[in-house]
């Protein structure tokens, strides 16, 4: 069971996120930084991509934004800038 409580504390701290005041993001994860991982990221796209099919695009748009900024600090989604042709 201990995995599900971890997925149903994501699911709270994506529910946070969404409900918090406009610019208290960074606190509300820092609040919870020991649940910041690779799981979340992805429970993250999983509520974004849920929204998005109910027609939800602000939502959506705003979990796919923290999934980005999150994975680009977890070293999951590297920070890609265009090669030089020399």
């Amino acid at each position: 069971m201990p995995e599900n409580s971890r997925q149903e504390q994501y699911f709270q701290l994506i529910d946070r996120l969404l409900r918090c005041e406009n610019g208290s993001e960074p606190e509300v994860l820092n609040e919870s930084a020991d649940l910041i991982d690779e799981e979340f990221v992805r429970s993250v796209l999983e509520v974004a991509t849920f929204m998005s099919h109910e027609n939800n695009q602000e939502g959506a748009r705003f979990l796919f934004f923290i999934a980005r900024q999150l994975a680009k600090e977890l070293g999951l989604y590297p920070d890609v800038t265009p090669a030089s042709n020399s």
